[in-house]
């Protein structure tokens, strides 16, 4: 769209990008050190690791954006985007225009405003009350599950919450704070609306150009793949009736214990229907009791293309842990689903799914929190054999697509943006 585009990212993740797709034209990549080089695990402090790319990302900020102003060539705007609030407040001392981007539904946004605006007490007293739900402004009803899990009592990630207060902060000390946020008109246009202080303006979804609007069919990949694909399995879909596979992924970093890959195991061995089922290495899927049976009615592979994969034809259920990004090429794919949320956005998530957009299905878990084989074959068979889901998640696909096509809502959206950015 005629502006050129630097991404400042961490070494460990600018290392695993660059093994993918070449950089588009008008954009340049620059990575800093972080001291986590090569990756972070579980094994480290999470704290500790926010706090160090905070220190150095601040400087890496300063010096990117000093030195291009020295070259005589300036920047016209910083985007930053969600837990790094910092960025905006370098910005604001370099006396550089910024906007944030946020890249979970606005009503995400919403409940945290609401939380650090007057809302924190009935919010927190939700936890006490799981049959109970709260009334935000321009929200649906909400019960405890279907808050952020961040809000929650038990939340053993303290330092996200005043992370998202920085970020309210940030904007409050703009005239007109404008946010960027991956979704589209259609889809929330309540909660895009919902808080008045906000200007939420949806650009979603962000999704590669091939699989949206097409204007671009070499547009395949994000150009960020965090992990390795596999190759065989799209081979293996086209073998495939139409709309008979049902498709399993938890993201990149959910982590199931050894108990809930047995359930969903048993679970989509007593469906009897195909299934591709994406199982990362640490998750050691070669530990299953019933391995055999399973490559014997599916695939398992430690990753893929999700988006290819919910754009096949043979696709007919994605189970999802419902993040916002795997939310949203099922609504692009017009693929109905089982939300199987499991922290952070994904129970609002699938309360959006289930009762809002309508176009799947929530597993239900026992007492000790386990999805049980017998609730995911429920779920499974609904979503299956549900037309109205079905015809429901059509619906979204197509209001996608006209969100990004040429002069539906998110492009005139997007192209407002930029046009302020050259003034």
């Amino acid at each position: 769209m005629g502006v050129e585009v630097t991404l400042l990212t961490a070494f460990s993740a600018l290392n695993r990008m660059s093994k993918t797709t070449p950089n588009p034209q008008g954009l340049t990549m620059v990575g800093f050190s972080d001291g986590y080089d090569n990756g972070w695990t579980d094994k480290y402090d999470i704290e500790h690791l926010m706090s160090e790319l905070k220190r150095c990302g601040s400087e890496a900020v300063r010096a990117l954006v000093t030195s291009s102003f020295d070259k005589g060539e300036p920047f016209s705007r910083v985007v930053y985007t969600t837990l790094l609030p910092w960025v905006g407040k370098v910005a604001h001392d370099l006396q550089i225009p910024s906007t944030f981007l946020w890249i979970q539904p606005a009503t995400i946004l919403d409940v945290y405003y609401y939380y650090h605006n007057g809302y924190a007490d009935s919010i927190r007293s939700l936890g006490n009350e799981p049959s109970s739900s709260i009334e935000l402004p321009g929200l649906p009803p909400l019960a405890s599950r279907d808050l952020p899990s961040f809000l929650v009592v038990a939340n053993v990630y303290n330092f996200v919450v005043p992370l998202f207060k920085e970020h309210l902060e940030v904007l409050d000390e703009e005239t007109n704070p404008k946010v960027l946020v991956n979704t589209f008109d259609a889809l929330e246009d309540g909660p895009l609306r919902a808080v008045k202080r906000l200007n939420l303006v949806g650009v979603g979804p962000l999704i590669p150009s091939a699989f949206l609007d097409g204007k671009d069919p070499s547009d395949t990949s994000f150009g960020g793949d965090l992990l390795q694909k596999s190759s065989d399995y799209i081979e293996w879909l086209n073998l495939k009736q139409k709309e008979s596979v049902v498709y399993v992924s938890f993201g990149s970093y959910s982590v199931l214990s050894k108990q809930q890959m047995e359930e969903i195991a048993r679970g989509l061995l007593e469906s009897g229907r195909p299934f591709l089922w994406v199982v990362r290495p640490e998750q050691d899927g070669e530990q299953l009791s019933c391995k055999e049976e399973l490559r014997r009615q599916g695939m398992i592979v430690p990753w893929c293309s999700q988006v290819e994969v919910l754009s096949h034809p043979s696709l007919g259920c994605f189970v999802t842990h419902c993040g916002w990004n795997s939310s949203l090429e099922s609504l692009v794919s017009g693929v109905p689903v089982v939300a199987f949320p499991l922290w952070t956005d994904q129970g609002t998530n699938a309360k959006l799914i289930e009762d809002v957009w309508k176009t799947g299905v929530r597993v239900v878990r026992n007492e000790e929190g386990i999805v049980e084989s017998d609730e995911i074959l429920r779920c499974i068979e609904l979503v299956m054999g549900g037309e109205e889901l079905r015809s429901n998640a059509k619906k979204w696909k197509d209001l996608a697509r006209e969100a990004a096509k040429e002069g539906g809502s998110s492009d005139l959206n997007l192209k407002a943006f930029l046009e302020e950015v050259r003034e």
